[in-house]
């Protein structure tokens, strides 16, 4: 065979493609012809870590991508840790008998009598990986057989090295595609609301916030659900040194147990099933910047240690992964339950509970703060017209800012904001009266409690009572316009994850009194 059409025709074939395992099929299928291979592949290895990867196969059947990772063991490193015993190229036509053949043929998954061959790859003198062809049976190459395939070394060093990088930018374009849409999408939910009642109700919240941004100390938010604890979390974020940095929020109480690890940490790929690229959780994500863990009281107890984990020494591993993550964070953590009583009843930890606990911020509730339901009516107003896109700004009936200030709102702003949205609908250009204004409450009237239990119920009863009569009002619709999470003012994911725990059943076939 002429050798320089060899090579001339075997490189085309190599470097004819970036797609790694269609380049190496074209190539395998013309080796075919003047060597007796039965499959060929490629991997790259990194001495300093004692591993390499197999990333690129073909046979008979064709090319394909792989992810075999392996570390080779001391035997197999003297032939290739400084390469002074190893030399550019092998034919090993007893590889299974050979310490280095025996495991390149164990890490591809080829059994029984093998035979190969074995050529490094480097460039410049830094290695690069190896390319190896195999046959099943002894003594099937010849020097000649080897002598050919040697002719490649450049070419296939040259396709290793692009491929490599090509991975890595595809990698890295995955990584930026997955953070812009992640970002985008934190930015279309997130509420970036002034905060309304700063210089009034809400004013010596603010001047906490003032002392304790600039530091890195952790802040716990304290308060009823739709106090405003996000906004509050976001001043935090804006008036600390990380203002520039990501904000990301997690509503703990959202996310299915199942998936808390995931979302939390992120994972490598193949660390589950589904996990078909790696994922970077939400603490990677808030690297330089500052995570809001909303709803920390609902966080199960094996995430709870990984988050001390995080709070003490701040590094974790994904789920799936070996190496450790370092992460500079900053952590906002928020609950609306009394977390001290979840401590004694063995539910939250009580050295995470201490070590969030560095500096408490008390948002007062609405029916604490009635000087500012005027200033946050406007506000809502506004921002609803904007949103709604009516042609004509709505204007209040007479007595009915009157009617929102006696009003004790247990949803807080929360209900506050979607009242006024309601009265927006029902109302369209007629001036708003919130005629309805407490119809919807959750806490019935004074014979709701039982003078048989001493006219009081266990908090969770409660809840349970509550949250079954929003259901009956809504006929068992959770989410969506007028459901039941909607009329309770929190998320549906959350509603459902409440459920479950009340042990308080859902689904269409359920029908609740």
């Amino acid at each position: 065979m002429d050798e320089n059409e060899f090579f001339r025709e075997a490189t085309l074939r190599i470097c004819g493609s970036i797609q790694i395992e269609s380049a190496l099929s074209d190539c395998f299928n013309y080796l075919k012809r003047s060597i007796d291979a039965d499959s060929i592949y490629l991997h790259y290895i990194t001495p300093n870590e004692k591993s390499g990867t197999v990333f690129a196969m073909a046979d008979h059947g064709g090319g394909r991508r792989m992810d075999l990772r392996f570390s080779h063991p001391d035997v197999v490193w003297r032939y290739i840790g400084t390469g002074e015993k190893l030399p550019k190229e092998l034919l090993l036509n007893r590889a299974d008998q050979h310490p280095l053949g025996k495991e390149m043929v164990r890490i591809v998954g080829l059994r029984g009598k093998i035979s190969c061959m074995i050529l490094r790859l480097s460039i410049d003198g830094n290695e690069m990986g190896v390319v190896g062809l195999a046959a099943r049976g002894w003594n099937r190459f010849t020097k000649e057989h080897l002598d050919l395939v040697r002719l490649l070394q450049a070419p296939f060093a040259i396709a290793i090295s692009n491929s490599r990088r090509y991975l890595e930018l595809l990698e890295l374009k995955n990584l930026l595609t997955d953070d812009n849409r992640y970002l985008l999408n934190e930015l279309r939910i997130q509420q970036n609301d002034e905060i309304v009642g700063a210089d009034n109700g809400l004013s010596q919240v603010m001047q906490q916030v003032r002392q304790v941004a600039p530091l890195e100390s952790p802040v716990l938010l304290l308060g009823e659900t739709g106090a405003g604890k996000e906004v509050i979390a976001n001043a935090v974020h804006n008036f600390s040194n990380r203002g520039n940095g990501p904000f990301i929020k997690v509503n703990c109480g959202a996310i299915p147990e199942a998936l808390i690890d995931s979302e939390l940490f992120g994972h490598v790929k193949g660390a589950f099933t589904g996990a078909l690229e790696k994922r970077r959780g939400r603490f990677e994500r808030s690297h330089r910047g500052t995570i809001f863990l909303d709803e920390i009281g609902e966080l199960p107890k094996a995430a709870q240690l990984r988050l001390l984990r995080v709070l003490q020494e701040k590094e974790f591993e994904p789920v799936g992964g070996t190496d450790s993550i370092r992460v500079d964070i900053r952590v906002v953590a928020a609950t609306n339950r009394n977390l001290e009583a979840q401590v004694r009843k063995g539910r939250f930890r009580k050295d995470l509970y201490f070590r969030l606990r560095v500096f408490p911020i008390v948002i007062p509730p609405l029916r604490e703060r009635k000087g500012d339901i005027p200033a946050l009516v406007n506000y809502f107003l506004l921002k609803k017209y904007r949103k709604m896109g009516f042609e004509n700004f709505p204007e209040l009936a007479i007595g009915a800012l009157r009617k929102l200030t006696v009003y004790d709102w247990p949803g807080n702003i929360r209900e506050l904001e979607n009242t006024v949205e309601r009265a927006m609908i029902i109302s369209r250009d007629a001036p708003l009266r919130f005629d309805d204004l407490g119809a919807l409450r959750l806490d019935g009237p004074a014979e709701e409690q039982s003078a048989s239990d001493g006219g009081s119920l266990v908090m969770d009863d409660v809840l349970i009572r509550h949250i079954q009569k929003v259901l009956a009002l809504t006929r068992g619709k959770i989410s969506g316009p007028d459901g039941a999470a909607e009329r309770l003012g929190i998320n549906p994911a959350t509603l459902r994850h409440r459920m479950r725990k009340l042990g308080i059943a859902f689904g269409r076939r359920v029908k609740h009194p």
